[in-house]
């Protein structure tokens, strides 16, 4: 079910579309294919301000279509639990839809909240027919409401986006200032990171955590915020000083994961989600690795045999559901050892042809160049992936690449 969500989000992420409508249907027709979803039908109710009621602004599926004056009331106990919790999962109990063909649904709030009455109300609330009632399918439809309100803002943003420019030279700025230097050594592991943005600033972020009184971890955190520009790169710079600050504090992977991703939920707007990797190097002579990956592409790991493994252990994307869980696993680094950590701007690269650079070209890559020094591995990828893309291409991101190899 996670590869469906990605396939779901990479089209709602990367898809252009004329309007909203066209969107909506895309996102909705996308689910209904996915047929261990069980999902039959949707519709999208819009906010009536006038009206105190959300009204049918879209719909498509196995079910008589409902009129488009039929509305439902903000009072409803549905529309307040929406409000409330913003993704819920139900028996219908309205006569006129259960005559439609309309049973069970979840419904998820997404795009910008308005006030109303003293409570926020979304603006939207996108409805599926499905019998599966399970946390996965809620998670599922929570990170397409997330991604939702993010296009529909990155639309707003383009109709009133004035000149910036001095602004974003400062920023860029900034920026610079706060990412680590390139290369660095802890103990006997070399080490490498750059990243290249797709626009003037850049939604990734690495950054390299010393974690001990002695100094005796080494913390390697690559992340990517949602979208590009301006807003994700502040975004970036926030959680990079937040991560910085809890480093001082040597708390345990796991709850450390856990209490970031509650401050993204309380801090940033119900459009925003982060994918993050992190792992702690120590002075452990057996090379001992932990790590927890939040949605975060699977970094590579070659060993000295040539053997390719990926750090497979996914935990959710941070922001969009609080108290989630992140679990932790280990690697041991050898002597001779690679590993990559890796942002989707590198593997979703993509030509004229619209073809993507792929995970398998990295990792032939990767063998061909294991014995050089870190930094010519990085630079090795970033240049390969540059000459593979289209300049003009729709589907370029802002690319990270840290690599780790042990002497």
């Amino acid at each position: 079910m996670q590869k469906q969500l990605h396939k779901t989000l990479m089209k709602i992420s990367s898809g252009e579309f004329k309007d909203d409508i066209e969107l909506f249907s895309t996102v909705i027709k996308q689910l209904i294919s996915d047929r261990k979803l069980k999902v039959t039908g949707g519709r999208v109710w819009q906010l009536s301000t006038e009206n105190k009621a959300y009204q049918i602004y879209y719909q498509v599926g196995e079910y008589k279509k409902i009129e488009k004056d039929f509305s439902i009331d903000l009072d409803e106990d549905v529309i307040q639990k929406i409000s409330n919790e913003r993704t819920i999962t139900s028996l219908e109990v309205n006569k006129e839809l259960i005559a439609k063909g309309i049973f069970e649904f979840s419904a998820s709030g997404f795009s910008k909240r308005v006030k109303i009455n003293g409570k926020n109300y979304y603006k939207y609330i996108l409805a599926l027919n499905t019998t599966d009632f399970s946390n996965e399918f809620k998670y599922i439809l929570n990170v397409v409401s997330t991604l939702l309100t993010s296009r529909l803002i990155e639309w707003e943003i383009k109709e009133r986006k004035k000149d910036l420019l001095a602004d974003i030279n400062q920023a860029k700025k900034l920026q610079r200032s706060i990412l680590p230097e390139h290369e660095y050594n802890f103990n006997d592991y070399e080490i490498y990171g750059v990243t290249s943005s797709a626009k003037e600033l850049s939604g990734d972020f690495f950054d390299y955590l010393k974690i001990g009184e002695g100094e005796e971890r080494l913390g390697i955190v690559v992340g990517d915020v949602a979208s590009k520009g301006l807003v994700a790169a502040a975004e970036a710079m926030y959680i990079s000083g937040a991560i910085r600050m809890s480093s001082h504090f040597q708390i345990k992977i796991s709850p450390f994961m856990s209490r970031l991703n509650n401050l993204i939920n309380q801090i940033f707007s119900d459009d925003r989600f982060i994918t993050m990797f992190y792992g702690e190097l120590s002075d452990d002579e057996k090379g001992l690795f932990l790590y927890s990956n939040a949605g975060h592409n699977p970094p590579i790991f070659i060993d000295k045999k040539m053997k390719v493994h990926e750090l497979n252990v996914n935990g959710p994307l941070l922001g969009p559901v609080p108290h989630s869980k992140f679990g932790t696993d280990s690697i041991y680094i050898k002597s001779g050892d690679l590993l990559v950590i890796y942002s989707d701007g590198i593997v979703e690269a993509a030509n004229e042809k619209f073809h993507f650079y792929g995970k398998r070209r990295l990792v032939n890559l990767l063998k061909m160049k294991k014995t050089e020094s870190p930094k010519m591995i990085a630079l090795s990828i970033l240049d390969d992936v540059i000459k593979f893309s289209s300049n003009d291409s729709q589907y370029q991101d802002d690319k990270t690449i840290v690599v780790i190899k042990r002497k």
